[in-house]
């Protein structure tokens, strides 16, 4: 399959994110997603706080892009503003933040859970079996930009980390650019 830029979906206030994207690429791994994230919260840093919101009570967030293969957020984090525990069902993903400080609890089906803070700059990238729960504990502001692929699998949640099943499902079948578009998702 052969893949033009007319393939790419990007924020308005970022035409410069399309040669990152490899719109023929339809499955990322999750280093190739780490590195997109840091090199998108680097690179894109400025005009990714122009874009930025901070809101009350509900967490903000806008896509940044969207291929068949990888779709992009970038989310804000006001103090005590945090997920509930969930997976991704069955994409692989990744955060960078960029600005701020963010939590981290997380397991995998019959492991432990486990803690991490994410100071900015901080990328990490993550396989399909990761359930986790993201938090500003801080009393400042935090952002981050998110990649998940395949894109816009919808998420499961969890009552607590606990509730973890012993297996995560297997990634979605590909859908077409098109049937993305008709699908927004909560990132």
């Amino acid at each position: 399959m052969t893949a033009s830029l007319t393939d790419v979906e990007v924020h308005p206030d970022l035409p410069e994110l399309s040669p990152l994207l490899h719109p023929s690429r339809l499955l990322w791994t999750p280093s190739e997603l780490s590195d997109l994230t840091a090199r998108v919260a680097t690179t894109f840093a400025s005009s990714l706080h122009s874009i930025v919101r901070y809101t009350t009570p509900d967490r903000w967030w806008a896509r940044l892009a969207l291929t068949e293969g990888v779709e992009l957020w970038l989310l804000s984090w006001t103090p005590g503003q945090q997920t509930e525990p969930h997976d991704h069902g069955g994409a692989s993903g990744s955060f960078t933040v960029l600005t701020g400080e963010l939590a981290e609890f997380y397991r995998y089906p019959g492991g432990p859970i486990r803690s991490q803070s994410h100071a900015r700059g901080s990328a990490l990238g993550f396989g399909a079996g990761r359930a986790h729960q993201v938090l500003n504990l801080s009393r400042a502001n935090a952002a981050s930009v998110h990649a998940y692929s395949p894109p816009l699998v919808a998420t499961r949640e969890y009552g607590s980390l606990a509730e973890i099943p012993a297996e995560i499902p297997p990634l979605p079948a590909h859908r077409s650019l098109a049937e993305l578009r008709k699908e927004p998702v909560e990132p």
